[in-house]
This record gives structure tokens, sequence and C-alpha cells, in this order.
């Protein structure tokens, strides 16, 4: 299917009447035009052929069709007004035109699609409509012929009842075919945030040259601070550009709006110093406003993020606190309310949520444990959390919120796979974009226990176990407790996989192969008891001794690495030379991903290969720095406090697009993730993503329409987009900003 090449304006009403003269003085160019498709788009035969939902009656008003929108709607679909029986042909490039306004600002969806069910898309056009009429335009390449497509302008999803407004509708033939080229800025690219004094400064020149060129590094004065020579670097296999090098590490004085310049081009600013002071806090609130099952205080984060609870029961929500299995799944009932919204859906994931929950209370426990960590710095009232205040650190707080949830998904004693968990809980259909939380009106579904949802489970409780002893004793028991029971119900059940095809209403999270998640388990047992059957279980496993640190990073379906971080760093009576081994094979990965640094023209710790931008990558990307950075606190050898800083450049906007992969950190940075909650792109009344928000990040395999079209034969870093209809490139999710918490951690320290 094809998706459009947005070029949103408004024409004025001179461009409008030059183009009707034109067509005056030159009629045998206006006949030469191709056919109007629509019919009465201009609406002055009435109402006819066009049609809409019983939710927005409409008639002709001012010469123009207006649409009375019910209020109380959920979804774009639930109210329509449109136009049927257009006839498309294949490879034709089409050009909808229109005029629309409403009574308040509000945001719509101009489709050209199949009349009938699949609704195959052809254009799917996020709207901004104001109060005063705007003309609107958009452009798209059919891929199939069609005798039944239509216009349809989705019109639903508002709370209060609203009037649509519309006028000159026009889809014609014969447009320019859509050429899309991303902004990407200066050529020479830098990170954009900045660069610790004592840090690596690297960035990267894309030039035609094949010859070392001259550099200049400015204040923000335009003073010459220093100059240098670029390091030709040849073609870079993941951009498809050729490039040259510059590293000004010699440079340590603070200051902002420092810039570089090379081969005639001169870099966004950027600063040296403490520059990740907030990092920390911001990345971490991202949590806060995930949460599910409470009302998000805007004192804390701001009132666009404010709302009320979502998912209690409260109507329009069917609730979580009373939620039913799948059809077949089971016959019990359970309360699961709390835990964070996974990604851009209001799914909840034990998978994701375990990962992200170990990150976040390895983020804390790495204070107590690395000589570089500011002791601390997580402690109470230093993050954006209602529970500030209480004594216990913010951060442990905010995994809580998470925990808790984990621990509902537990199946019940006398229940058939009792201990075992629940694999996820979300809608039973897809909703559409923007939903605020307390909005869903869908019905909630727990899905089958799995083997994987299990250990995750037993991995993070165990965790719990051991963090929260000194804070909630009774609340640690509790969870070493359930990951005692967990572990059992996974080895008496070592096989329950989650179904690939399970995924109606929410993502299926699938995964095999468990043979890592019963290793992570395992270790977090041994490190909170000290049980000699749990070291008995991990020693023997593969991946004690196989190699689990892939050059693509480890996510949630391959945990095998958590376990060896933990082992390497957390006291345990592990002996000594255990322990060393489990350092050592951290060290060899991080000596691996420098190397890998040093192969790529943009310092990236992953190969060059398309296969290694992927579906959230980013947060792949981000667990290599980890790696390096748990390197340097197991060693002290800055050559790995050096690599994980220098990975971090990629993320923060040294790369082919020029843009960083981090909310309002940088020139230019993501603002349309795809996201319910945060869809300002599709709802005026909605916000953007919050600060320190992470895209997933450059997707070869283009997993979307919007991006397969946009962006066929994209080079591996140029497969990005910032819209939010791109879900494959540009969503958000807990367990990549999880990673963000963690390194932030880590780069604020270094300071």
């Amino acid at each position: 299917m094809s998706r459009p090449f947005r070029r949103r304006a408004a024409r004025s009403v001179a461009a409008g009447t030059a183009a009707l003269v034109a067509a005056t003085l030159f009629p045998s160019a206006a006949a030469a035009q191709p056919p109007e498709l629509i019919d009465n788009g201009t609406f002055d035969s009435g109402t006819a052929p066009w049609w809409w939902t019983d939710n927005a009656p409409a008639s002709v008003v001012d010469g123009q069709l207006c649409a009375q929108i019910a209020g109380g709607t959920v979804n774009p679909w639930d109210a329509i007004v449109g136009q049927n029986d257009l006839a498309l042909q294949a490879g034709e490039t089409y050009e909808l035109t229109f005029d629309a306004s409403a009574s308040a600002p509000v945001g719509v969806l101009a489709k050209v699609q199949l009349q009938v069910d699949p609704w195959t898309e052809r254009l799917s056009a996020p709207t901004i409509l104001d109060t005063a009429p705007q003309t609107f335009s958009y452009t798209f390449t059919a891929d199939t012929d069609s005798a039944a497509d239509q216009v349809a302008f989705q019109v639903g999803g508002s709370a209060q009842p609203w009037t649509f407004c519309l006028d000159n509708v026009s889809l014609t033939g014969g447009a320019e075919p859509p050429v899309y080229e991303p902004d990407t800025g200066p050529r020479v690219r830098v990170n954009q945030v900045g660069y610790l004094p004592d840090g690596p400064k690297n960035a990267t020149v894309v030039t035609e040259s094949t010859q070392p060129l001259a550099w200049t590094l400015a204040n923000a004065s335009g003073t010459a601070v220093a100059t240098g020579q670029t390091t030709p670097r040849g073609v870079d296999p993941a951009s498809g550009q050729n490039t040259h090098s510059v590293d000004f590490s010699r440079v340590t004085a603070e200051g902002t709006g420092y810039t570089l310049s090379a081969d005639g081009e001169t870099s966004y600013p950027f600063a040296i110093g403490d520059v990740y002071a907030d990092l920390r806090s911001d990345s971490l609130q991202f949590f806060y406003i995930q949460r599910s099952g409470l009302p998000i205080d805007g004192a804390l984060v701001g009132q666009e993020y404010a709302r009320p609870a979502g998912h209690l029961g409260v109507a329009p929500n069917q609730g979580d606190t009373d939620v039913p299995c799948q059809a077949g799944v089971c016959d019990h009932r359970l309360d699961v309310r709390g835990g964070w919204y996974d990604a851009g859906d209001h799914g909840k994931y034990v998978v994701n949520g375990g990962l992200a929950t170990y990150q976040l209370l390895s983020t804390f426990e790495r204070t107590r444990t690395a000589p570089s960590a500011t002791p601390g710095a997580l402690g109470d009232s230093t993050l954006r959390v209602p529970e500030r205040g209480n004594r216990v650190p913010d951060i442990l707080d905010e995994a809580r919120w998470e925990l808790e949830f984990l621990l509902r998904m537990q199946v019940p004693a006398g229940q058939p796979l009792a201990g075992m968990a629940h694999h996820k809980i979300h809608d039973a259909a897809w909703t559409g974009l923007p939903l605020a939380p307390e909005d869903d009106p869908q019905p909630r579904e727990l899905h089958a226990p799995s083997t994987a949802a299990t250990l995750n489970l037993a991995a993070t409780a165990a965790q719990c176990g051991r963090l929260y002893r000194g804070f909630d004793a009774t609340f640690a028991s509790r969870c070493l407790s359930a990951a005692r029971t967990a572990y059992t119900a996974a080895k008496a059940n070592p096989a329950r996989y989650a179904d690939p095809a399970d995924g109606i209403g929410g993502g299926a999270y699938s995964d095999n192969d468990v043979t890592d998640e019963f290793y992570w388990a395992a270790a977090e047992l041994y490190l909170t008891t000290g049980e000699q059957r749990y070291l008995a279980d991990l020693t023997a496993s593969p991946h004690h001794t196989g190699e689990v640190f892939e050059p693509n990073g480890f996510s949630w379906p391959s945990t095998a690495a958590l376990a060896k971080l933990d082992l390497a760093t957390v006291p345990s009576r592990l002996s000594w030379f255990k322990r060393l081994m489990m350092a050592r094979d951290v060290v060899s990965a991080a000596d691996e991903y420098l190397a890998t640094i040093a192969g790529q023209a943009y310092g990236v710790p992953i190969p060059g290969a398309a296969d290694s931008y992927f579906w959230g990558g980013n947060g792949n990307i981000i667990n290599n720095t980890v790696v390096l950075a748990t390197a340097f606190d197991l060693t002290g050898d800055r050559r790995y406090r050096a690599g994980a800083l220098q990975g971090m450049d990629y993320v923060f906007g040294r790369n082919a697009l020029n843009h960083s992969y981090v909310t309002d950190w940088g020139t230019k940075t993501p603002q349309n993730q795809h996201s319910r909650i945060f869809g300002r792109q599709l709802d005026p009344n909605s916000p953007n993503p919050p600060s320190g928000s992470l895209a997933g990040g450059a997707n070869s395999a283009l997993e979307d329409p919007f991006a397969a079209d946009l962006l066929d034969g994209c080079a591996p870093q140029f497969c990005y987009v910032d819209d939010i209809q791109s879900y494959s490139t540009n969503e958000v999710a807990i367990n990549w900003n999880s990673a963000l918490a963690w390194i932030s951690s880590f780069l604020d320290d270094q300071a």
C-alpha cells in the first residue's frame, strides 16, 4: 500500500485565484488536465453523493458541507464523512486537496482507501484543523487498480461534540510523484548535546572529498579555539555516505555554543561540560507518565501530562481490577492494576516489563557497587515521582510500581499452572491513535501463562528481594517468595511459549528459546539467597560458559547477558575466581564493542550491516554501551569509559540523519513518536512525548506501511522518520527508556 509524502500547507487565496486565471486564459492547458475523480466536491449541488455516519449528520452551510460530530467517540473511524466508488490506477500518482475547518482545534485523518474490508489504505494523512479554513494537499501513488475506493475523513475520537466543515475537495491523477528527502542539516555531524571535558570528542563530516580537510572548532563568540585535519574514512556502509572523522578531544574548556566547521559546513551547536546533568531524571520521568492505574500529577511533570488514572474500571474503561482470561485460557479473574503501559499501546507485558524493571533496579544497584557511581544520586526526592519524601530511593519507588503489577500477574495457588505468570494483558482489539488511557473502552484480557514471563517474574522479584530489604522487609520477603514459586513453576513447565500469532489488540512478544531466561533467573536467585540449588542451575547452563554478548546487543528475547553483568558486579558468595571469569567475559565483550566503534565512521557500537538496524535497535545500541560502562566499572580502564561516551554520540545526533533520538535533547529531536498517549501530531489537545523519551530508531526492515513507502531503498541509518504513523521506526517503549535511564545515570556520574 502507498503512503504520502506529506506536503501540508495552507494555500493562499491569491494562489487559488492565480490558478483560476491560468485555467481561464489557457483553456487548452486546462482541457489537458487529468479528470476529476470527486463528484460535487464544491457542494454546489447539495450533499449527494457524499455520505456520513449516523453520529456525523451533515448539510450544506454557506457553500460548505458541515457535519455535526457527536462527542464521546473513541477512535478516528467512529465518525466518518466520505465519498465512495472512486477508480484508481496502479502506478498513477494522485493529489488530494481540500479546504477544511473545525469549531475548535482538532485532529482528523484524511484517507483514500478501499471502501470494503480490508480497507487497504493508499493515503492516511494526519490533519490538524483550526477554526479558520485551510487548504491541505497530499500526494500518493496507487499500488493496485481499484474501482471501489473512497475518500474518507475520519473525524471521531473526541470527547466533546464539534463541527467539521469541508469544501473544494479534489482528487486528480497526474500529480508529480513524491520524493522524500530528509532534512539532514549541516554535513558536519556532532553529539548535539555535547561532550564531557575529559571525554572523547568525535564528529563525522559527510563530503565528496577523499583528501583530508581543514576543520575549525569555534566557541560561542565565533573565535577559533582549535584547528586540525580530518581523517578520510571512505564510504560508510551503514549510511552509504563518503565520510571523514574529526577528533578534537584535546579541547577541555567548558562552555556552550561550540560549533565545528569543515568543508564549508558548520555543525549544530553543542556544549562541553556537565552536559548530562538532567538526563537521569528526564529519562526516568517517562516511566511515571506511563503508569497505569494512577492519576498523573501535572505539578511533577508538566500540566500537559496530567490525566486521570487509566484502567481502574471507571467508565468507559473496562478496567484492570477484575480481568478475565481469553476464552479457553483459564477460568479465574485477576486484579492486575498498576504497572507501566508498555509502548505505543495500552498493553502491559511481563517479558518487556521484566527487562525494564531489571534495568531500573540495576541502575540503583550500580550506585552501591560501582567505584565511579555517585552515592545517593537516585535517592529519595531526586526524581519526579509522587512518593518523594518517603525515605525510599525514588528509583525504587518507580520500579515498585511495575513490580507490584508483575506480582499480580502470577497465577494464584489452587489454579492450573499455579505460580506461572500470565504473559500479558491488553485490549481485546486494537484502538486508534491518539487515545488517553482513561478513554479506552475496550475489554481487557489476560493471555496464557508462558515460561518466559514466569522467569522474568522470578528474576526481577529475586532482585527485589535483595534491594528492598533495607527499605521494606515485608515487600522484599513477598518478592522473594514469589520468585521462588515462579522459578519452581517454570521448571515444571519449561516449554510453554507465547503464541506468535496472538497479536490482536497488542503485541505477541513470543520467544521459543527460554534457556537464557532460566540462566538469568537462577543467577538473580543465587545472588539474593546464596543457595546452592540456584548455583547448580546457573553453572549447568550452557550460557554460563558460552558467549552471551551479541554484536547487536541484548534485549527482551535475549537476557543471558543480564545474568553475567550481575554475576560480575553484585557482591555474592561466588568464588573470586568465578567472579573473575564473569568479569573477563564482560571485558572481552567490551573489547569487541570498542573494535566495532573504531570501525564505524559514526562510532556506533554495532556492525554496519543492514540487519544491525532493526525495530527498537536504539535500545540495543545503548545496551552495548552499558556493557562498555560496566567494563569500566570493573577495571577502571578509561578506554571503556571513552567507548561508552562515544557510543552515545550516535544516539544524540552523530548519525547519518543528524538527528538526536531523545526528545528535547539536541537541536533536532523526535517529537512525534508512535504513542496513544502522546499524539499531538494527530490531535492538538494531546501532548508531545516528554523530554527524555527515546525513539526506537532506524529499522532497515521498514515494518510499517508508512515507513515502507516513504523510505523504500533507504541505507540502514536513513531508515527512520519522526512520524507517529511509523511504529516500526519511531515508537516509544519502556525497555528502550530503561536502557537510556541506566546509561544516563552512568553518564551523569562521569561528570
